[in-house]
């Protein structure tokens, strides 16, 4: 597995574990529709809340959450969609995203960002 994979995969255990700590009930990981990919689906004060988790081994050409561009948050709010139809759903949704990068100690860094952005932002 390459480097950045590795890191990725470090980066979800490392959020759902800080997510866990924080009082948000797990759903699944790595819900798939279509193209989609949603990292965590949690739950929290009967709000179902979308995450994706967003690592770089480094900051020097973009924030890990710079890399959510419309087509991805497009994507996600497609699969969230579909995830809440699935599973009949419904309560108020939020999207989050969880950015992991190394300190200058190289060790890994969360910053949640809450309401990081809405559905309608996709259009």
């Amino acid at each position: 597995m390459a480097n950045h994979n590795d890191l990725g995969k470090k980066a979800e255990d490392l959020a759902v574990e800080f997510l866990q700590k924080s009082g948000y009930k797990i759903l699944i990981r790595n819900y798939r529709f279509q193209k989609a990919e949603i990292d965590i689906i949690a739950e929290k004060d009967n709000v179902i809340i979308i995450i994706e988790v967003k690592a770089r081994s480094t900051d020097a050409f973009m924030l890990p959450q710079e890399a959510v561009n419309k087509r991805k948050i497009s994507l996600i709010v497609s699969a969230a969609n579909h995830y809440l139809e699935e599973f009949n759903k419904t309560q108020e949704v939020r999207f989050d995203i969880i950015s992991v990068l190394p300190n200058e100690k190289g060790r890994l860094i969360i910053e949640h960002i809450t309401d990081a952005f809405e559905a309608f932002d996709a259009n």
